[in-house]
């Protein structure tokens, strides 16, 4: 499984540990535990580093924090379907990140977990992909 970079998607997902180390009197993560053990239909949230051109066309960073609701596990790594729209991306057709989006991610990259009503998770992961990852043949992360 390849997981996103700046190099190819223009967007990628912050490491919540390293976060958690520069900064543990601010920035809480759930245990390496309830990080590792994540279920089909709970949501995750991560914290999304994209790529956005300011008015000078310089490009910037922006950083969002998103949920995704698990809908794949596999050896090491997770399977999300993106559950927000990206406030610093218009939606369109050929935009990967949007609402639908199967997000790959691993437990080093969740900053909260949460349990969405079972009819809300039921729903979403009833929907096929909005757009499917591209990566999901690639060993590399």
């Amino acid at each position: 499984m390849r997981f996103a970079s700046h190099e190819i998607d223009f967007w990628e997902l912050r490491c919540a540990e390293t976060s958690y180390a520069q900064h543990p009197e601010t920035f809480w993560i759930p245990s390496e535990s309830e990080r590792n053990s994540a279920r089909r239909g709970q949501a995750a949230k991560l914290i999304f580093e994209i790529e956005v051109a300011d008015e000078t066309g310089k490009i910037l960073i922006e950083s969002e924090r998103m949920w995704v609701v698990v809908s794949e596990i596999g050896d090491g790594f997770y399977i999300g379907i993106l559950d927000n729209q990206p406030a610093s991306i218009e939606p369109s057709d050929d935009v990967y990140l949007r609402f639908g989006a199967e997000v790959p991610f691993a437990a080093r990259h969740i900053i909260e977990i949460a349990d969405p009503p079972a009819d809300y998770s039921a729903w979403q992961l009833e929907q096929p992909p909005e757009v499917r990852w591209h990566g999901r043949d690639s060993r590399s992360s």
